[in-house]
């Protein structure tokens, strides 16, 4: 059990081989701290969201540890230390409004009815969407479809937030919008966040740290700290300093795709 405080997931050993045979990951080490943004970057087969989906507790590991504040990613959490989980696609029940699918984690988890509505309010606030609850989602654009999904998983106050390329299906205009939108969350709740990406430029705009990984069997290759200062507006993405670590990313992301194709 770790004993750290300030480690919010610990991953020792973490091995997971699926029954069709595929080595989805041979044994992964890597800690968490409280408050970082953490990406996970690299090619496609390299391990990112099944990683991802253990830390969540959706896939057992084979081997090895893993620990959500010292405790198994399943094990009884207090209130100030739950996670929330943003997959590919914004995954709302279609036939439900807005309101509605944000206030279904509470829901579930038998929330007073008196504490669900403004929790939900406050949600729909914190991504601009508190003018559209009795919406259904076929009325929203992709973007906001994705808002919702967001203000679904800060409805429950969430001290960890893992998210799948929540923004790989959007427009480049949206995506960059989106970005920006999480990180001024990310900063004001000061949670911790592992999120994955195929985009270099969002790694480097986002993260605090940069996890690469290679494919066959799913490992990593390469960390690397994004130390520039927050908060990141779009100018950042424009100057030299965001060349550096794009460029340093790449050569990173071009080792682990050699590595991939040399063990196929």
């Amino acid at each position: 059990m770790s004993l750290d405080p300030s480690v919010a997931i610990s991953v020792r050993g973490a091995d997971k081989v699926y029954p069709n045979g595929t080595h989805a990951l041979q044994p992964v080490d890597l800690e968490i701290r409280q408050g970082e943004f953490v990406t996970l970057l690299g090619p496609s087969g390299c391990g990112k969201s099944t990683l991802l989906k253990m830390m969540a507790g959706l896939l057992p590991l084979d081997k090895g540890v893993l620990e959500v504040w010292g405790q198994a990613p399943d094990a009884p959490q207090p209130a100030d230390r739950s996670m929330a989980f943003v997959f590919q696609s914004p995954t709302l029940m279609p036939w439900a409004t807005v309101r509605a699918n944000v206030s279904l984690p509470l829901e579930l988890a038998g929330a007073p009815k008196a504490e669900i509505g403004p929790r939900v309010e406050d949600a729909l606030r914190l991504v601009g969407l508190d003018q559209f609850g009795e919406h259904l989602p076929n009325a929203l654009s992709g973007g906001m479809q994705m808002r919702v999904s967001i203000a679904r998983a800060f409805v429950t106050n969430p001290s960890v937030l893992l998210m799948d390329e929540p923004f790989g299906a959007l427009d480049e205009i949206t995506r960059h919008k989106l970005d920006a939108e999480l990180l001024e969350i990310w900063r004001a709740r000061k949670i911790t966040v592992i999120f994955v990406t195929h985009s270099i430029h969002e790694a480097v705009f986002l993260s605090s740290r940069v996890v690469m990984m290679a494919a066959r069997p799913g490992r990593i290759v390469d960390e690397i700290p994004i130390e520039e200062p927050y908060p990141r507006s779009t100018e950042f993405m424009v100057t030299p300093e965001f060349s550096r670590y794009a460029k340093r990313l790449q050569d990173s992301l071009h080792r682990a795709s050699q590595a991939s194709t040399a063990t196929q």
